[in-house]
């Protein structure tokens, strides 16, 4: 994705594939979006394509469909956006909502990280690296956020959520993404 992104006033990209996830609430007053969380999911783990995703994050999974997915299927969980293998982005929740995809976690002192974060999933795994199209439309995101909000890094799961998350990985090219927006390396 090349193209420059924008946001509408409820924090609908309006380049992004829209499957909405009832998956959220609102903010509290006054939490303005501050931090950016990456992850990364593929499902079934290991495996790309599909729309196992978005069945997970609009409550539509299949328990009997693969081992495991019976826990899944009581989750509610959901992100603002995914970015696909290719670089196609979708959202699933507004910006200016909550969505659920931090669970316990703390970023500086400061616990309840959904709170003011805006949550994107790369479809991918701890054991393989990322696409050129999904940094592409990262950085697009990212650069969208960047206007809008007074954002203060961009930082992976593991980093809010240590020893309990590992994503978005070792394969994640932290290097290519401060170098496009040093302004959101954590300090």
């Amino acid at each position: 994705m090349t193209t420059e992104l924008t946001l509408d006033a409820r924090g609908c990209c309006p380049q992004a594939r829209q499957v909405i996830s009832p998956n959220h609430d609102a903010r509290l007053d006054g939490d303005a979006v501050k931090v950016v969380v990456v992850h990364n999911i593929s499902l079934p783990p290991g495996e790309f394509g599909g729309d196992d995703i978005e069945r997970l994050f609009t409550n539509r999974i299949d328990p009997a469909a693969r081992p495991g997915y019976d826990e899944l299927a009581r989750l509610r969980v959901s992100a603002h956006f995914l970015i696909r293998r290719d670089g196609e982005l979708v959202q699933f929740v507004p910006t200016e909502a909550r969505a659920w995809h931090a669970g316990v976690s703390q970023w500086c002192g400061r616990a309840r990280c959904n709170d003011f974060s805006v949550g994107i999933e790369l479809e991918g795994s701890d054991f393989a690296p990322f696409e050129a199209a999904q940094y592409a439309s990262l950085l697009a995101v990212l650069r969208a956020l960047a206007h809008r909000y007074p954002l203060e890094a961009i930082v992976g799961h593991s980093e809010i959520a240590p020893g309990r998350k590992t994503d978005p990985g070792p394969f994640f090219d932290w290097a290519q993404v401060h170098a496009a927006l040093p302004q959101l390396r954590p300090a």
